[in-house]
Order: structure tokens, then C-alpha cells, then sequence
């Protein structure tokens, strides 16, 4: 990439947080407020629906100047331009991807030490790790205590985005690992006012920040 990531306030797309309002007008309303990059996760649409979606979240994160990451779809990450693709521990292997995806942003859902340092070493330009905290997103999700996020932390060279539950009440001790920045949906998506929701954890993101 040419450009420096800013992961403090990394949006994962969730349909169901919605409770249908617009999609994409949501996901503005999140940007307005501070989100500084968008994963679009759409683990239940067929392809032509994910790749349709895909670019027109694509002109709105072009419009901004933020990053997108395609979950998983390493197919429609290449098919739209996004700027990466997110993977977890039973999708293609990361050094699989980078030999697809050339250049592009790599991320890897971790859950250990030793699956963080082996995203590393494989290629990834950054992790996620969790679940911190409970979460009604993803049911699949394995326990990382703070304790533990923060020895990986320590131990990588790439920047580390902590995942799961994480809210306005927690949000505080998770930046206080030192991590790179955190990775929300219903949180936002959820909130009545997506944007001044988006405002408050980008000022509390701001003022516990190194």
C-alpha cells in the first residue's frame, strides 16, 4: 500500500445491527463520525450480491479516502480494487493470499500468540485479535483475555486490531493495551445516532492513544 493505515476505528459490515435502515447511508454516517476503515462481511449473499455491494461501498470509501477490506472473498476483493481482504484460521492459508492478492492489505484473525506470529511470518500486514469480549456478531468467536492481547501485542511487528464486544464501556481498557486500534459493528451500527456514537469512541480512542 502507499499510504499509511490508520486501524483506530476499524467497521465491520452487519446487515442485522441495522434493523434496516439504508446500508450504505449508515456506513457514511460511521465515516463522518471518525471510522477510519471498512471490512465488508457478508457471510450470507451470493457472490453477484457481495460483488454489486462491494462497489458501491467501494465509491464511498474512495469518496473519503479510507480503506476497504473484503472478508474472506478474496475473488471479489481482486474484482472491485478494494484495498484488502481479512481472512480467518480456516480460510486460505496467508501466504496462500499474498501470492494472490500481491500488494494488497492482508489481515488475519488470530486468537493465540503463536497464530499471531505466524500471520506475520506468512505475510500478513496486520491481525485481529479476539474475541475480547462477548458478542452476539459472531457466534464462533475463541476468548482473549486484555492480558493476552497485550503479549501479542509485544511480540509482533505489525499493527494489531482487538475484536469482540468491544463498546463504549470497555473500549478504554482495550486501547490501554497499546494496540493499533479496534474493531466494532453493533456498537455503531446499532446506536440511534451512528455518527455521534462514532464521535464519542473516536474521542475516547483519541485521549487513551499513546
Amino acid at each position: 500500500m502507499g499510504y499509511h493505515i490508520d486501524f483506530s476505528l476499524y467497521l465491520v459490515t452487519d446487515d442485522n445491527a441495522l434493523g434496516g435502515r439504508d446500508f450504505l447511508q449508515s456506513l457514511e454516517k460511521g465515516i463522518l463520525g471518525g471510522v477510519s476503515v471498512i471490512q465488508l462481511r457478508e457471510k450470507n449473499s451470493s457472490s453477484l450480491d457481495f460483488y454489486n455491494r462491494a462497489k458501491k461501498v467501494k465509491e464511498l470509501t474512495n469518496k473519503y479516502g479510507i480503506p476497504l477490506i473484503i472478508n474472506d472473498r478474496i475473488d471479489i476483493a481482486l474484482a472491485i480494487d478494494a484495498e484488502g481482504v481479512h481472512l480467518g484460521q480456516n480460510d486460505l492459508p496467508a501466504k496462500v493470499a499474498r501470492g494472490l492478492i500481491g500488494n494488497k492489505l492482508l489481515g488475519i484473525s488470530t486468537a493465540t500468540l503463536e497464530e499471531a506470529l505466524k500471520a506475520q511470518q506468512e505475510g500478513a500486514d496486520y491481525i485481529g485479535v479476539g474475541g475480547l469480549f462477548p458478542t452476539i456478531t459472531k457466534a464462533d468467536t475463541r476468548k482473549v483475555t486484555l492480558e493476552e492481547i497485550k503479549n501479542i501485542k509485544e511480540k509482533v511487528n505489525i499493527p494489531v486490531v482487538g475484536i469482540g464486544g468491544i463498546n463504549e464501556e470497555n473500549l478504554s481498557l482495550v486501547i490501554a493495551t497499546g494496540i493499533d486500534g479496534v474493531a466494532v459493528a453493533s456498537v455503531i451500527l446499532s446506536a440511534e445516532s451512528i455518527k455521534e456514537t462514532t464521535m464519542r469512541l473516536s474521542r475516547i480512542i483519541a485521549s487513551k492513544s499513546k
